[in-house]
């Protein structure tokens, strides 16, 4: 009878407990989302830059168990719990042994907990009560029934305390020893499995010799069960605990945030970030901050434009420095471009065949609009190429160009590959070109990718699990066109040839008031973007990108080259399309002309797109006025030259080239309209004859010089013009003075301080242009 009792107990018992466990898992399971998160952001080599804790300080850098050494295992489980894959969580031989060396000799001596129990008191902190006991016994059941040995020693391994705010072995490997747990030694693996059974008093950084001593309990514990060689572990105990000063991550803190911000969900957060160029650049940004003014900034970006991926990113000079705003990051800030929006201008004109490489542009005044803007160096500079305006980065040509291709078609080109142009009441205008809008520079430089690329977008890559995606903005010509440009590469001269491997291209802007000094580099590797202002938007007198951008940007382009150097790596080459050849073309009319054709005024060589040679181009005003539009007239001549109608006796046709009539001002004197129509033949006119009058100022010679009379502050004159039609503009050293109609005189007051020579302009609504230079002594 006893016995059927004991055989029913021993079978009810378990039972009736195996059935409370069920019940007591589901009324209190494990407390696993009560983990907080960390995040950790690494370079593309799998190095920490910058590492974000939980709330309550804690790092830790989860790994699995194939990113530790095996022989870190074998310590870890031979010191803490060699029969790990024996028991269900609870080895109650042991807690019977540490018993039993606990009371006989009085104090602890060692401890009873399984790998499981402390993962259990881990996520579920307990006091060292009976109570506190038994719940980490049953927690450690509960760890054993929902995961497997091999989840619960990687919770263990990247849960264990390392002392201060470190858990796991890979925050604990990484802030220790600055390298991965892949790389430890059996030195650093002993000493890193025993470390959090005491983590504030085995500090390695802070307790060397106490921490020596525990790693030597480790080996001593190795060598008695045999996991080591006798000769392995003597070999490791020569070697000294000794530990640099702990560096905690702080690299590329801007780039750092923008990940974390875009990847909340994720740990580990693997960049494209080249770590030593980043060092470079962090370095180089604070080497400059000494040299730019009180509360300025700058930003600095590099892309590798064969796949996109951003190698390096100083979103700000520092940033500690509250005075510069340094935690503001300048990358993805919206900030006026200056002049960077040209080389899109020029590209997209070219795709579309409007112009060529050496297409006349007109640098002059502008009459047709309230929107007058200058050069920046304030003159014009009259009949220039479109590589000589981008080059030169001038004003007035882009303005013309931009009238012709459409201010909402451009930016709607820029917005369907990413680049956003955004301004007050986002009404795409002409200004738009010159920096009359905002953009943000890591858009800026992924659409630069198009000069590199063959005409195609990418959006920036900061991981490598973000895909490649490119979008077409032009044609491969039309790109290669004018990354040759911005590199100031000639077109070469019979039988000549392009290096493929293109140096440095790079375009310059500045923003209104010298707010914003831009400049974008293209090289055979890199895109590289440099900005230089004030976060608050305040003016810095002086600040341009030539001055300020230009010299940042030609030392990151040298870092970048010494590092393709260093590597042995051979830089990719760009070589010239099938759809690019060399014309040779005249102006005025942009055609492809023999040098001795009489209509061939000026021989440019240029690059050709697809075979498109587009005619000069007329400024916006002037496509309704035919009287005065440019291009190759048709005219009747008798045996004297002179014009005459067509049914004349003895009249010959002849074909003229005119330059556009803005520029008469400008061009040599056998250049003119008035060289190149001949006079007419009175005794038998050409039909619809009406030339204008020439064009002049009056009140003022050319190369006068003005005196004032004796203690007269002032100088006065008055101004007049004769022949040309309609309205008239005046401007004085590229300023608009005044507007007047027909011949009518009008009082100019000038500032006898205001020494030295002056320029006066007069342009009438035909376009004609009579320009004199005066002194005021």
């Amino acid at each position: 009878m006893k016995l059927k009792k004991l055989l029913f107990a021993a079978v009810t018992l378990p039972a009736l407990f195996f059935v409370a466990f069920i019940i007591a898992d589901a009324l209190l399971p494990l407390p696993m989302t009560e983990l907080k998160p960390t995040q950790t952001i690494l370079a593309q080599n799998g190095v920490p830059m910058w590492r974000f804790a939980d709330s309550n300080g804690i790092w830790r850098y989860p790994i699995t168990l194939d990113d530790v050494p095996d022989y870190y295992l074998q310590a870890l489980l031979t010191y803490e719990d060699r029969h790990f894959y024996q028991h269900a969580g609870i080895d109650f031989l042991a807690i019977l042994r540490a018993a039993y060396q606990n009371i006989t000799n009085r104090k602890i001596v060692s401890g009873g907990s399984t790998i499981s129990m402390q993962v259990a008191r881990i996520i579920d902190p307990h006091q060292r009560t009976i109570i506190g006991k038994f719940r980490q016994l049953f927690r450690a059941l509960q760890l054993e029934w929902h995961y497997s040995k091999a989840e619960i020693l990687t919770l263990y391994i990247n849960r264990a305390p390392y002392g201060g705010m470190i858990e796991g072995i890979g925050a604990a490997s990484w802030s220790y020893l600055g390298k991965a747990p892949s790389e430890l030694t059996r030195s650093e693996a002993a000493l890193f499995a025993v470390i959090p059974q005491a983590p504030s008093r085995l500090r390695p950084d802070r307790y060397p010799d106490k921490a020596q001593k525990a790693r030597d309990k480790v080996l001593a514990r190795l060598q008695t069960y045999q996991v080591w060689s006798a000769e392995v572990i003597a070999q490791v105990k020569q070697e000294e605990v000794w530990i640099y000063p702990r560096k905690t991550p702080r690299l590329a803190p801007l780039l750092s945030r923008r990940l974390s911000q875009s990847y909340p969900a994720k740990s580990i957060i693997r960049s494209t970030i080249d770590e030593p160029l980043q060092y470079a650049l962090e370095d180089m940004a604070l080497n400059w901050k000494n040299q730019l003014l009180p509360k300025s900034s700058l930003a600095i970006l590099v892309v590798d434009h064969t796949d996109m991926t951003v190698k390096g990113y100083v979103g700000s000079v520092d940033f500690r420095d509250a005075s510069r705003l340094g935690q503001v990051d300048m990358i993805k800030s919206y900030r006026s471009p200056g002049s960077t929006l040209k080389p899109f201008l020029y590209g997209l004109a070219l795709n579309d065949g409007m112009i060529h490489s050496e297409s006349l542009l007109q640098d002059v005044p502008r009459i047709s609009s309230q929107y007058r803007p200058k050069n920046f160096d304030t003159d014009y500079h009259g009949p220039v190429s479109v590589s000589d305006a981008l080059q030169r980065s001038l004003n007035l040509p882009a303005v013309q160009l931009m009238e012709l291709y459409g201010a909402t078609r451009f930016t709607s080109q820029l917005n369907s590959i990413g680049l956003e142009l955004s301004s007050l009441e986002n009404q795409p205008n002409i200004s738009y070109i010159l920096g009359g809008v905002s953009v943000r520079m890591d858009q800026l430089v992924s659409a630069y990718g198009a000069f590199a690329r063959q005409g195609n977008v990418a959006p920036l890559r900061f991981t490598l699990d973000e895909p490649l995606l490119d979008k077409r903005l032009i044609n491969k010509g039309s790109a290669w066109v004018i990354r040759q440009i911005l590199a100031l590469q000639p077109v070469p001269m019979l039988k000549q040839s392009n290096n493929p491997i293109v140096p440095l291209a790079w375009k310059t802007g500045t923003s209104y008031g010298y707010r914003d000094a831009w400049a974008i580099g293209i090289n055979p590797r890199y895109l590289i973007g440099i900005w230089v202002g004030r976060p608050d938007g305040t003016p810095v007198v002086g600040q341009y990108g030539t001055l300020s951008a230009v010299p940042i940007l030609q030392q990151v382009n040298s870092i970048l080259l010494n590092k393709q150097r260093s590597l042995n790596r051979d830089l990719p080459t760009d070589p010239k399309p099938e759809s690019v050849r060399v014309a040779n073309i005249c102006w005025p009319t942009g055609q492809e002309l023999d040098s001795s054709d009489e209509n061939c005024h000026r021989q440019k060589r240029a690059w050709i797109v697809n075979d498109m040679i587009p005619p000069t181009l007329e400024q916006l005003h002037m496509l309704k006025n035919n009287l005065y539009r440019s291009g190759t007239i048709t005219i009747w001549i008798n045996k004297r030259g002179l014009r005459v109608n067509a049914d004349c006796v003895g009249a010959t046709k002849k074909e003229i080239a005119l330059w556009p009539i803005e520029l008469e001002g400008w061009i040599l004197a056998k250049e003119t309209r008035q060289t190149l129509i001949p006079p007419t033949d009175l005794s038998c006119p050409a039909l619809g004859d009406n030339q204008s009058f020439p064009l002049l100022i009056t009140g003022i010679r050319a190369n006068e010089v003005l005196r004032a009379l004796p203690n007269q502050a002032q100088i006065t004159m008055t101004l007049n013009s004769q022949g040309g039609n309609g309205t008239r503009w005046w401007f004085l050293d590229g300023n608009l003075m005044t507007e007047t109609i027909s011949n009518t005189a009008f009082t100019v007051t000038l500032n006898v301080n205001d020494k030295g020579r002056h320029d006066l302009l007069l342009l009438d609504e035909s376009g004609q242009i009579d320009r004199i230079y005066f002194h005021i002594q």
